[in-house]
């Protein structure tokens, strides 16, 4: 039945819009709206999705909205917008908070609580085989093998295998490495690896090893603990005493991390949820407990379309992370910090679409409570120092429209860097902030191709050329304002291109190193070279700018050196079509190496076995290409 009507609701989404009235008459629709439960979009005049909403009485709920008083100013703002309605009947109330949560997570509307990270939880994985592998692993758990979490973070992953490292040898090393071995590697020599790839360790005593590695990922340290005990006792007896020595140092670093897990003690695998909400936004704090032992936690800011009470904040929350990502892993308890009516209706949609039970607690005692507290905390102190954050960043923009003598705060900053290294894999960057902070999604390279090795403006023009001819096309957002990189020869070549593009008016502003090249002492241009200033070291204003220009240099950077590791990486020989990979090796290996290749004729080149006279033209011309 749900598949059916969400089907059916894509292909009507493949159609035309309808027309939209521009006066909308709420009686008029409720009189036909029927009782049933199901689900309910909101559109606004130009036939946009402006919310989606689920009901047990669509009639009942949707006449809620348009009540003369009792609104939140939020909602009133929504239902101002409403141009049209659009339901769809479903069975019961379980199968539209279904539909609910797969039309959220599909479209996305903007007056909805949207969880913005959806990415599946990392796990620790332990290859099969004689000496298996330790190593973190995301997505579907098709490789043979045991897979151990999920953990909240990749960083949380890590520091489990960075600690199994150091207590148990078992080795991380990529199986293509290990294959390849001769002889030990520095992880050998540090005493975080027994060599297995060299055969310096015995099967069985590896073995050991990994028992022991998976009764830690298990939660079980205190048996682990015991059991090293009785083994270096064990040892001393035989008068092993290096073999003791090492047991020693495993308890110790066990019992430093049982030290700093002070929330071990309770039993089970259990997700702690914690909503707070404030005038300013919301935050969920999520706590991952496995086999009893805290594996570490995470923040989520859920976009807060309307205003919210917590617990729909939760409920939202809990709908779209265990219903919208259906490979994420489901804990057997969820414990909450505050209630709401929908989670009966919850619960029996996640065993429908999961196949097992879920239970929901939130009175709880001993340590479920101190987790629940924990976890509360977390969430209020995250919001406060995001909500601290974006007001410092929101200022700087009050402090630059203040200098630029604007009337109104920017939007919508847009930086532009070039990287490259002596003209090898130039990269050019675009960075995007706005008074919330960076813009990642709108970040943008370019490779740059086609022009003179380190001409920086050239390289400039064709970032920027690629970029605004876009807004021709009706693609990308204007800045209000353009920084460069740069300093008047930049800032020109910006100028050229807006107006051979016609773009509309906007302000640019060049960011040019000072006299020593230190920070806080940068030379800016507003609009061209006429219009030079400088501003205090301590400006609210030069530290934005600071803080652009810095990341769209970092950002220029890492592509750039993405680029030129992939270039150095790939064969020269690899682009000329009849050179596959034998031939390539046999060439090689003809001539010894790539360097006297390119210093070969094309006649000697010919003589090469299994080469002929087009072919040999081919490789001489992409060799000398350059």
């Amino acid at each position: 039945m749900l598949s059916w009507l969400y089907w059916q609701y894509v292909t009507a989404w493949s159609m035309p819009a309808p027309e939209m009235n521009q006066s909308f008459d709420p009686s008029a629709f409720l009189s036909t709206c029927s009782g049933r439960p199901g689900v309910y979009r909101m559109f606004d005049a130009e036939a946009r999705l402006l919310y989606v909403g689920k009901a047990k009485n669509l009639k009942n709920r949707l006449a809620s909205y348009f009540r003369k008083t009792g609104h939140a100013p939020k909602t009133s703002a929504l239902v101002a917008r409403i141009a049209q309605i659009e339901t769809t009947i479903t069975a019961n109330e379980t199968e539209a908070l279904l539909l609910e949560q797969t039309l959220i997570k599909e479209w996305r509307p903007p007056y909805n609580i949207l969880l913005r990270d959806d990415k599946s939880y990392p796990y620790v994985y332990l290859s099969d085989g004689d000496f298996p592998r330790l190593s973190i692993h995301r997505g579907a758990k098709k490789t043979k093998g045991r897979y151990f979490g999920p953990y909240p973070s990749a960083g949380a992953v890590r520091e489990s295998l960075s600690l199994m490292q150091k207590t148990f040898l078992v080795r991380q090393c990529e199986d293509s490495y290990y294959k390849n071995r001769t002889r030990p590697c520095l992880q050998y020599q540090i005493k975080r690896c027994k060599g297995p790839c060299v055969g310096l360790v015995e099967p069985q005593v590896y073995a050991e090893d990994v028992r022991h590695s998976v009764m830690f990922l298990e939660g079980r340290s205190n048996t682990l603990t015991d059991e090293l005990n009785a083994l270096m006792e064990k040892a001393a007896m035989s008068l092993d005493f290096e073999r003791a020595a090492e047991l020693r140092d495993q308890i110790a670093l066990l019992r430093r991390v049982q030290d700093q897990q002070s929330m071990d003690g309770g039993t089970g695998d259990v997700d702690v949820v914690a909503a707070f909400v404030n005038p300013g936004g919301a935050c969920v704090h999520l706590i991952s407990v496995r086999g009893g032992r805290v594996l570490g936690s995470k923040n989520f800011f859920p976009q807060v379309g309307i205003e919210e009470e917590v617990g729909e904040v939760m409920s939202a929350f809990l709908s779209q992370y265990f219903l919208g990502g259906v490979d994420r892993e489901l804990p057997g308890e969820v414990i909450v910090n505050v209630l709401h009516d929908d989670f009966p209706t919850l619960i029996d949609a996640i065993e429908e679409s999961r196949g097992r039970e879920l239970i929901i607690s939130h009175r709880v005692r001993g340590t479920r409570a101190r987790w629940q507290q924990m976890a509360v905390t977390n969430a209020e102190q995250a919001l406060s120092a995001r909500l601290a954050n974006r007001q410092h960043v929101a200022a700087r923009f009050d402090a630059l429209a203040k200098v630029l003598k604007l009337d109104e705060p920017p939007l919508r900053l847009e930086c532009y860097d070039i990287s490259h290294s002596s003209g090898e894999a130039t990269v050019a960057s675009c960075v995007v902030f706005g008074p919330e902070g960076p813009i990642k999604s709108d970040y943008r390279r370019y490779n740059i191709e086609g022009i003179t090795a380190g001409d920086d403006y050239a390289a400039m023009h064709q970032a920027l050329t690629r970029r605004f001819s876009r807004l021709k096309d009706g693609e990308g957002k204007l800045p209000d304002i353009l920084l460069v990189d740069g300093g008047k020869g930049q800032l020109s070549m910006a100028r050229d291109v807006l107006n051979e593009l016609a773009v509309p008016d906007l302000i640019l502003l060049g960011v040019a190193k000072g006299a020593t090249r230190k920070a806080g002492f940068e030379t800016l241009y507003l609009n061209d070279a006429a219009h030079e200033f400088t501003l205090p070291g301590d400006s609210p204003a030069l530290h934005l700018i600071q803080q652009i220009r810095d990341e769209a240099h970092r950002f220029a950077i890492t592509g750039h050196r993405a680029r030129r590791g992939k270039t150095r990486r790939t064969s020269t020989l690899e682009g000329v079509a009849g050179v596959g990979p034998t031939r390539r090796r046999d060439l090689l290996k003809h001539f010894g190496g790539l360097q006297e290749l390119s210093r070969a004729s094309i006649e000697e080149i010919a003589k090469a076995p299994g080469i002929s006279k087009k072919l040999a033209e081919s490789i001489y011309a992409n060799l000398h290409s350059e």
